[in-house]
């Protein structure tokens, strides 16, 4: 097998086995095909080498399909760690708290959103008061306003473009932030940071796992977590689409 040696000796501790643990949890969901992993140690982190291709509708569409049964997988609970799995989690180089729910809002606001709102405002990238508007939203989402009977998914959790890699033999994906979440959320990052033939892998998950009513008007909602975690480090242009987001939340109440 050919492989892809990723090195860091200043990662955080247990940071690459942390990758390597959701990419094996993922994997064992039988779904959506990800990056096989060969050896995994401190600083270090040994992959499969993923051939290039250019990408096609009906790949996009098989991608929509794996992901509906990766998210049936499911997980323990939501905010739940990959299983076997006692160590941090973490989204890009970030640390994502390890917290878990029964309610799908009440983690999402406190361990996807609200975390993230310190350091953005610290970073001089999201303002006090777009903070506020901000946990307004968490607030509405904490309620359970937007809680429904979907059981917690097994969801990649760091789901953007650039994380889908597409190959000739169907799409393999890197890098997850892995953890029991809602099927939505990795949705809604695919579109918010743009994948080749969109809407031909939303479609290949609506025949595979029908998404519930009013899916397109949650967009927003399910994208207050990457938005806010790149408002703490990537810039005040994320900011201001995170207080963007958070406002068109509010308009759903």
């Amino acid at each position: 097998m050919d492989t892809f040696v990723k090195r860091n000796p200043l990662a955080p501790p247990r940071f690459f086995e942390a990758e390597a643990a959701g990419l094996g949890w993922l994997a064992e969901a039988g779904g959506a095909r990800t990056a096989a992993v060969v050896e995994v140690a401190p600083g270090r982190i040994v992959l499969e080498r993923v051939a290039p291709a250019a990408p096609t509708a009906a790949a996009a569409r098989d991608l929509g399909a794996a992901l509906a049964r990766t998210h049936a997988a499911g997980a323990a609970s939501f905010g739940a760690r990959p299983d076997g799995w006692d160590g941090p989690l973490f989204i890009g180089s970030r640390e994502m708290p390890a917290l878990s729910a029964d309610s799908w809002g009440a983690f999402y606001a406190a361990a996807r959103v609200r975390p993230f709102l310190a350091p953005a405002v610290a970073a001089g990238f999201l303002t006090a008061r777009e903070a506020g508007a901000v946990e307004d939203a968490c607030a509405l989402v904490e309620s359970g306003a937007f809680d429904d009977d979907s059981p917690p998914a097994r969801i990649h959790g760091d789901l953007w473009g650039g994380n889908v890699l597409f190959s000739p033999t169907g799409v393999v994906l890197i890098d997850p932030a892995a953890h029991g979440g809602h099927p939505e959320t990795d949705l809604a990052m695919l579109a918010l940071f743009g994948l080749p033939f969109l809407d031909d892998a939303l479609a290949g998950y609506q025949e595979a796992s029908p998404l519930l009513p009013g899916w397109q008007e949650r967009v927003s909602l399910h994208q207050l977590h990457p938005l806010a975690v790149h408002a703490a480090g990537h810039g005040r242009a994320y900011g201001v689409a995170l207080a963007e987001a958070a406002a068109a939340v509010l308009r759903l109440a």
